[in-house]
């Protein structure tokens, strides 16, 4: 240590005495000392550290001292504070010889250049001296861990295709365009009324895509403030402004690499944000704030929205080249008035999720309490539905629930009530068999036009399917499920 000119002579003395015993007492109460110079080589070990020798393969001193340090001590990190000039105060070192607990300090000349590193052995068999220090480490670690999985687990996929309940032909035509959504990479774009599933769709099509292991992030335009967004989108650098995080922190993008991100309520973006976020789309990188490095990611959007973004494009409240951009593969998720056959089947389903969360048995909807909520607007669609359902659970004595239990919920709840829909009564005379399933009455006539085709050409199977306008292929198709 160099004197200081600043302090009195017998100061600079007790700074000499205070550095020779701090020497002295670790050279004689640590388990050893090692001692490289500028070039990283070993040029001194005390007594205690000869012990180690064997065990990293050598048998004299001669043979270890004037060796790289880096070649004679197996994962040491000596050349790093050389390189660096900063100490590594408290580390833990396994090799050969076993696992230590080690301090590297680094050692300076009076211009303050590094000329050295001392590297003390500070405990050996540290899992015995340091027995309390490590079970509270590891119990942090597997905290940590459980909290990684559990982050993991959320940032999966909730629903799948089979999720989005109904075979109304709208239900059945929303699913095909996901599905072929989820086969591609270009965004999304889900367009509906509120209450309709687009989330649980945006889950389905990650769930059927190729990056259905990666993560899946959302996130609410509409519930984060207008000051936060860029940050919760790009992420902030450290020391980005006063009361940042030294870290940093990543934003929603980065977090979804590899991944989905979805963003709901897309039409609630601020004019200001969209084109870091149009550049974002376009580039695929992004440049935290705070930051002048881009960071470059590769996560496909699904965007979702219940409002009419032509309109507000039209308003200048939405970029144009932003809406082309988002609006690659839309899908049009339809109301439950436009799927009411699906009703039925998305009441069993919400009666069953209700009672679980609840904790009670599921609870019995008739016929009648079922054709009342078939025959409602449902301008909140399945949102309101599940509500007004709840309500009647909550509100009834029994487990089962009739049309006046719903009756009353939408009374209460300022929902105008329709009346079911009638049921046709068939006119006198009509054959019985006009009554029968549809796909029943079209399978057999399906049966009787090959048969007469077959008929008129001889059982020429050729000519026949060009008769009836189908490819030979699909008549053979026919054959197989049309004639007993």
């Amino acid at each position: 240590m160099s004197p200081d000119a600043s302090l009195p002579l017998d100061g600079q003395r007790i700074l000499e005495l205070a550095a020779r015993s701090m020497f002295e007492l670790f050279a004689n109460a640590s388990e050893g000392m090692l001692l490289v110079d500028k070039h990283a080589r070993v040029v001194w070990i005390n007594d205690q550290y000869k012990r180690f020798l064997p065990a990293l393969g050598f048998e004299r001193v001669e043979d270890f001292v004037g060796q790289p340090v880096s070649k004679v001590v197996q994962n040491t990190q000596m050349h790093r504070v050389l390189e660096t000039g900063k100490p590594i105060l408290i580390d833990l070192l396994s090799n050969r010889a076993g696992t230590f607990v080690v301090s590297r300090i680094p050692l300076r000349d009076e211009a303050g250049k590094v000329i050295g590193v001392l590297g003390i052995v500070l405990f050996d068999h540290p899992e015995t001296t340091l027995q309390p220090l490590i079970q509270k480490f590891a119990a942090l670690q597997r905290d940590l861990e459980d909290a990684r999985r559990e982050l993991a687990t959320q940032r999966r996929s909730k629903y799948t295709l089979a999720s989005f309940i109904g075979s109304s032909p709208a239900a059945v035509e929303v699913k095909r365009q996901a599905r072929r959504a989820s086969q591609s990479s270009s965004p999304v774009l889900l367009l509906g009324e509120t209450g309709t599933g687009k989330e649980l769709l945006a889950h389905a099509i990650h769930a059927a895509s190729a990056r259905a292991r990666a993560p899946f992030v959302s996130v609410n335009i509409a519930a984060v403030p207008d000051t936060l967004l860029e940050a919760e989108f790009f992420g902030v650098a450290p020391g980005a402004y006063t009361g940042a995080d030294r870290k940093g922190r990543e934003g929603k993008f980065k977090l979804a690499d590899g991944g989905t991100l979805f963003l709901d309520e897309i039409g609630d973006m601020p004019l200001a944000l969209q084109p870091k976020l149009l550049r974002a789309l376009q580039e695929g990188e992004i440049e935290p704030l705070g930051s002048n490095k881009v960071v470059p990611f590769d996560t496909r959007v699904i965007a979702a929205t219940s409002r009419d973004l032509g309109a507000l494009v039209r308003e200048g409240r939405f970029r144009e080249d932003l809406y082309y951009r988002l609006n690659v593969l839309p899908v049009k998720v339809p109301p439950l008035r436009e799927r009411r056959g699906d009703i039925p089947a998305l009441a069993e389903v919400l009666v069953e999720d209700i009672a679980l969360r609840n904790g009670t048995a599921p609870f019995e909807l008739d016929a009648q309490a079922l054709a009342t909520l078939a025959s409602q607007v449902w301008r909140g669609n399945i949102r309101e539905l599940r509500n007004v359902l709840e309500q009647a659970a909550m509100r009834g004595d029994s487990q089962h629930i009739e049309a006046q239990d719903i009756e009353q919920v939408l009374h209460d709840a300022g929902i105008e009530r329709l009346p079911p829909a009638p049921q046709p009564v068939p006119a006198r005379g009509v054959a019985a068999q006009a009554l029968r399933p549809l796909a029943e009455q079209v399978a057999e006539v399906e049966r009787r036009a090959i048969q007469a085709a077959l008929e008129a050409t001889g059982g020429n199977k050729v000519a026949a399917a060009k008769l009836l306008g189908i490819s030979r292929a699909k008549l053979y198709e026919r054959l197989e499920l049309a004639i007993p």
